[in-house]
């Protein structure tokens, strides 16, 4: 049930909001950080509680303003929606590229959760923001399982060097075909000083054990100079 508030808010209802959205994004939190995560524990504990003192905040200059005359007109939604557009950028710096992995995205979705989390406590929408904590807290834990056994789409370079004089473009295209991976590109590099051709693959598999395969059945030919596969 929702509490729409028509004075000043309490001392004791404020303090209920800052503890409850520090719980909120403490546990969160701990997830994250359970699982190796940048903004762990800490982070998105200060993120949710700073996100209900922000709205807080809010209401509370809102009913201030309009004590002092109530003819003025105050949105105590610009405060809140400014800290939604900092905390994106907050959770922007938790986003890494390597490679064709992008990782850290959500965590970066779960800051930005766990501060409109604290926007609707601080806004004494109890029920709102337990219910999408308690959806937030499975979507993050009870779907990891459920994420484990799709197949994803994996992207992957394989760069081989074999000795110039051998043209065995069409070998490696067949083992790699043969274990499943579709090819999009190839790229071609020669160096004379060492005589090598360097093929460079951009691969795609669904199999996350076919790169194993290919790593061992390229390794045991003896005209691969050197192998290196990247993701």
């Amino acid at each position: 049930m929702s509490i729409i508030i028509t004075c000043m808010i309490s001392v004791y209802e404020i303090t209920l909001r800052l503890l409850l959205g520090a719980i909120i994004g403490g546990i969160i939190g701990f997830e994250r950080e359970a699982h190796g995560r940048a903004a762990g524990f800490r982070t998105q504990l200060i993120v949710c509680l700073a996100a209900v003192l922000i709205m807080v905040v809010s209401e509370n200059y809102y009913f201030y303003i309009r004590s002092l005359d109530p003819t003025l007109r105050i949105d105590p939604a610009r405060i809140s929606a400014g800290a939604l557009i900092g905390i994106g950028f907050l959770g922007a710096g938790v986003i890494v590229k390597s490679g064709f992995a992008i990782r850290g995205l959500t965590t970066a979705a779960s800051i930005w959760i766990v501060s409109a989390i604290g926007l609707a406590i601080g806004g004494g929408l109890y029920y709102e923001g337990l219910i999408t904590f308690v959806i937030t807290i499975i979507a993050l834990m009870a779907l990891r399982a459920v994420e484990r056994k799709i197949k994803f789409l994996r992207y992957n370079i394989i760069t081989v060097s074999t000795p110039a004089a051998e043209d065995k473009e069409d070998m490696i295209i067949s083992m790699l075909s043969d274990l499943g991976f579709q090819i999009h590109s190839i790229n071609y590099e020669k160096e004379r000083s060492k005589g090598e051709i360097e093929y460079k693959f951009t691969v795609s598999t669904r199999n996350k054990d076919a790169i194993k395969q290919i790593f061992t059945k390229l390794s045991s030919l003896d005209f691969v100079a050197t192998l290196r596969i990247s993701g």
